[in-house]
């Protein structure tokens, strides 16, 4: 399953991750629900200080999404 993506643009990057949970952030410019566990929160990256540790922390969440690894339940 597709975790993230990003697109180049002229002033930066637009992209969006997935997540299992629905994030309120002021760096997210939408989220879209697809489902009760899958939302894809959309941003932009405008200078390399947006490449920050929250961001890294995000993907981190997202790429486990992608593997689906939140369906699994603990035994």
């Amino acid at each position: 399953m597709s975790f993230a993506a990003i697109c180049f643009r002229r002033d930066g990057l637009d992209g969006h991750i997935v997540l299992a949970r629905r994030l309120e952030n002021s760096r997210f410019t939408r989220i879209e629900s697809i489902s009760p566990r899958n939302h894809v929160h959309h941003f932009q990256l405008r200078s390399l200080d947006d490449l920050d540790r929250e961001l890294q922390t995000w993907l981190r969440e997202a790429y486990v999404v992608g593997r689906q690894h939140h369906l699994k339940r603990k035994s």
